[in-house]
């Protein structure tokens, strides 16, 4: 969801902004759940307001409709689906979480979700599980969602979905089989020289290797999911069994891939405008001017892709899958602090995580007019509607309650979620899993530091400044502006966290 660059996940950190979380239903019609009490049902009427960013769907108030015969009879509620333009969402949602519009369940997560409790716009919500919450607590291991307490205390649930992620790069197929170039043998970073040569030789115009987002830089995808941020970046666990925060920024292995990026770029692999280029390389790739891109990998990441850009895609792994706390915690749904009827709100979230139905609705819209059951129990676009055509086409199944409940879509095919789960739970746990970093007491270092990244950040981890003659005085810059303190202040609650685990 929020798809950052490293010089850009410490802006959001430090960002007063909040994000707006969303919430469930106690009771689930799936077979085989027990229905809730039946005195849920005499409740007065609710309308629980479920605030959320998407782009405009045409349909949403059918969906809306739909999703309201089904909470009616299970908790005496209607839902109102407050979808957001992504551009308004950060101010939308300060006057939610400030109480001058109605707020029921809100979107957050990531270094938001610190800030909102910190400010206290959501209310604690561990008491609220318990007792209308029961099937969000079965459909999780503990160690996950206890990721999201803040101080042992839980403020937001998270979306299940990929929890685990690794390095990778994604590749046009046909371009790597017309260019002869093999891909068996790639292992790491600097094994992909050869690979992009033969390519440059048969698209000698073409933009070789292109961002995970606009927004990002070349390196952050690869980073992200190989360290543990532990939080904002600014101090990682480059090692996930060791309880050591280190400056990522002076470790031989963030220097040598700034090389890497250096030498593809002098090479013409990375485009010249990389640093400010608004386009991903997924828009490149599907342009038919862009070969690769750097992303976050999981099961389904080349269907999906391939889906995006139109060609088949494939996929070269430089890691590991690995899970740590920001993973887990940035997409989620809370309470806010001033909903008028919280309990009615964690019912709501509750049938998130239980009723098949509703996360269905969410993620593909109606059945039989927004998508259809396929034979081998996938989904698909009725026969004749073309996607752009659709009233309801939102993609966004992640964000809301249980994911692993909706039907697979047809290009992912029926086990994904299946391959999912095991995914997540046979993956590398970071040791540092539920720990939660407060930046309030460095927050001023932090502002400095902010400064500095954005200012060597992108050009570096584009290729577009020289490593060798730019990262000394970035690194020199980060110590001026007290990265160390910031270092010292994050081990000092990680080692006070670890020991409040003994």
């Amino acid at each position: 969801m929020f798809k950052k660059t490293v010089h850009s996940l410490l802006v959001s950190f430090l960002s007063a902004s909040v994000l707006l979380s969303a919430c469930g239903s106690n009771s689930a019609d799936n077979k085989g759940a027990k229905p809730e009490p039946k005195e849920e049902t005499k409740l007065p009427p609710y309308e629980v307001s479920i605030a959320f960013w998407g782009n405009n769907q045409r349909d949403l108030g059918l969906v809306e409709k739909e999703i309201n015969k089904i909470t009616q009879e299970k908790i005496n509620a209607t839902v109102k689906l407050n979808r957001i333009e992504p551009a308004a969402w950060t101010q939308q949602k300060i006057l939610m979480l400030a109480g001058n519009e109605k707020a029921d369940l809100i979107f957050t997560g990531e270094y938001q979700y610190v800030s909102e409790v910190a400010q206290k716009k959501l209310l604690p919500i561990d008491d609220l599980l318990k007792t209308h919450g029961k099937d969000i607590i079965a459909s999780f291991e503990p160690e996950v969602l206890a990721a999201s307490k803040v101080n042992g205390v839980t403020y937001a649930v998270p979306s299940i979905r990929d929890f685990a992620s690794y390095p990778t790069i994604l590749m046009r197929t046909d371009m790597l089989k017309k260019a002869g170039a093999d891909v068996s043998n790639v292992k790491k970073l600097d094994d992909l020289d050869p690979v992009f040569q033969k390519v440059k030789e048969a698209y000698p115009t073409n933009n070789l290797l292109g961002k995970a987002t606009a927004a990002s830089s070349l390196a952050y995808s690869l980073i992200i999911t190989t360290v543990d941020p532990l939080g904002d970046m600014i101090g990682v666990m480059d090692n996930l069994d060791q309880l050591k925060v280190v400056n990522m920024y002076e470790s031989p292995a963030y220097t040598n891939m700034l090389k890497t990026l250096r030498r593809w770029y002098l090479a013409g692999y990375i485009p010249k405008d990389i640093a400010t280029a608004k386009q991903s390389g997924k828009d490149y790739m599907k342009a038919n001017i862009g070969f690769a891109t750097t992303n976050k990998g999981k099961p389904g990441i080349t269907s999906q892709t391939s889906q995006v850009i139109g060609s088949e895609i494939t996929e070269v792994k430089l890691g590991p899958a690995k899970t740590d706390t920001v993973a887990i915690t940035n997409a989620m749904f809370g309470i806010a602090a001033n909903s008028k009827d919280p309990q009615r709100a964690m019912m709501m979230l509750n049938l998130m995580y239980s009723n098949k139905d509703i996360v269905n609705l969410l993620a593909w819209g109606i059945e039989g007019q927004h998508y259809a059951k396929q034979p081998n129990n996938t989904a698909d676009f009725p026969q004749g509607l073309e996607p752009s055509k659709s009233g309801y086409n939102l993609r966004q199944g992640w964000m809301f309650g249980n994911q692993l409940l909706t039907t697979p879509w047809v290009t992912d095919g029926p086990d994904i979620w299946k391959d999912m789960a095991e995914f997540n739970k046979t993956s590398k746990k970071s040791k540092a899993l539920g720990f939660t970093y407060d930046p309030e007491p460095v927050k001023t270092e932090l502002a400095a530091l902010n400064s500095v990244i954005q200012q060597y950040g992108m050009g570096l981890e584009t290729g577009t400044l020289d490593p060798d003659e730019n990262l000394p005085k970035f690194v020199a810059a980060l110590k001026a502006s007290g990265i160390d303190k910031v270092i010292a202040e994050k081990q000092k609650q990680l080692d006070a966290w670890a020991a409040s685990k003994k």
